[in-house]
């Protein structure tokens, strides 16, 4: 979901660490950087002001004209005899400058990456996570097609961490990515189209013009690979959600955080809810969900035809936060085409699924659905250990 406010972060580390985070060799590296980074300023980038016209797979590239984009995967997989894992992948890009500084050096960039990647071992009851940080230049990090590359394959990587396309319409791609104590290797088909989310993908985070991103979804991606755990291999199945935002926009000053959820249904529905609270109770209603049918076709979720409520509190052993721990999700009968509202009750598969060694702190793990339809999902949830408005 909006996933820019953690980004911010990104630039922070940067101009502290330097080439620390990304010099992996033992030898030395003869450059000068400088990297300074005032206020945020957003005069100079595009906005998601209007519904565009979009162009795949290009567009699931890069887009630097705005300030901050990303690329999420998350998925519920399993082995043949049962054991289950979840999955979160995300690659964050971020721009410090509307434009880059024409350069004889190849470190020289205005783009900054992020990456987290975790695993939820269910049979264990073990969360693992890492991310890692990388600027754009020299080729440590960066996303294809861009304006330079038009026509080049599907792909986005921070160093050995990557996301490619195996054809030219990217509708198969493979995910690798290895954080030492756990790995992943998928395959992954595009089972349903892309689904546009908001107003044919412009979707609006409040009712101020341009606090919005352009927002898409391919919401069922059959995926088959192996997972590396504890110095040990499991080829595993199952399916990915993944979310595609760019914007440059912030949340308002009243936004506490966010609950967000993406489900897979077995009967072959796709479903994605959320709400932004507010710092004094309640949730903005601008937001709103998507169902996706089993043929690929979608309806658009107003606020007022779903409805989530919490069924249960976990409180952090690292933080001292309270997450809610388990949901239920109501949605009206007549929006998502059947006689009786359907009520789906959402179980987290393990309570710890906390990423809590980061700048900011978020719950996002592997949950169970049952009820009026059966399958898993995934949710996030920010705002609980402080506002996540005013920090950028």
């Amino acid at each position: 979901m909006w996933r820019f406010l953690i980004v911010g972060l990104v630039i922070i580390v940067v101009v502290v660490f330097g080439f620390s985070l990304i010099n992996g060799g033992s030898g030395d590296v003869s450059a000068t950087t400088v990297l300074s980074v005032g206020e945020s300023d957003i005069s100079g980038f595009a906005r998601a002001i209007d519904p565009r016209v979009w162009d795949f797979p290009r567009d699931h590239g890069a887009h630097p004209e705005f300030q901050t984009e990303w690329w999420y995967y998350t998925g519920n997989l399993s082995t043949a005899e049962g054991r289950h894992f979840g999955f979160q992948f995300t690659i964050f890009r971020r721009a410090i400058t509307p434009q880059v500084t024409d350069s004889a050096s190849e470190w020289r960039s205005n783009q900054v990456y992020m990456a987290h990647f975790t695993l939820s071992d269910v049979e264990s009851g073990r969360f693992y996570d890492s991310e890692r940080y990388s600027r754009g230049g020299a080729d440590l990090a960066g996303a294809l097609p861009d304006p330079a590359q038009p026509d080049a394959l599907y792909h986005v990587w921070l160093e050995n961490w990557d996301i490619s396309a195996l054809n030219a319409d990217a509708t198969q791609t493979q995910i690798r990515a290895n954080a030492g104590d756990f790995a992943i290797d998928f395959n992954l088909e595009q089972a349903k189209p892309v689904a546009l989310q908001g107003i044919d993908g412009l979707s609006a985070k409040s009712d101020e013009p341009g606090n919005a991103s352009y927002y898409y979804s391919l919401p069922r991606l059959l995926t088959s690979g192996t997972i590396t755990v504890g110095g040990e291999s499991f080829a595993v199945s199952g399916t990915t959600w993944m979310d595609r935002e760019f914007s440059t926009s912030a949340l308002g000053s009243d936004a506490q955080g966010w609950d967000w959820f993406a489900l897979h249904l077995d009967d072959g529905r796709d479903l994605v809810v959320g709400q932004i609270r507010l710092k004094a109770g309640g949730a903005r209603t601008a937001y709103t969900g998507m169902i996706v049918f089993e043929d690929g076709s979608t309806h658009h979720l107003a606020f007022d035809e779903y409805s989530i409520e919490a069924t249960g509190e976990w409180t952090s052993p690292h933080t001292g936060a309270v997450y809610p721990a388990g949901w239920t999700i109501t949605l009206a009968a007549d929006a998502i085409q059947q006689a009786e509202d359907l009520v789906l009750t959402l179980t987290p598969l393990m309570p710890d699924q906390e990423l809590h060694n980061g700048a900011i702190v978020y719950w996002e793990g592997a949950v169970q659905i049952s009820g009026g339809a059966e399958g898993y999902g995934y949710a996030e949830l920010t705002g609980y250990t402080d506002a996540i408005s005013g920090r950028f």
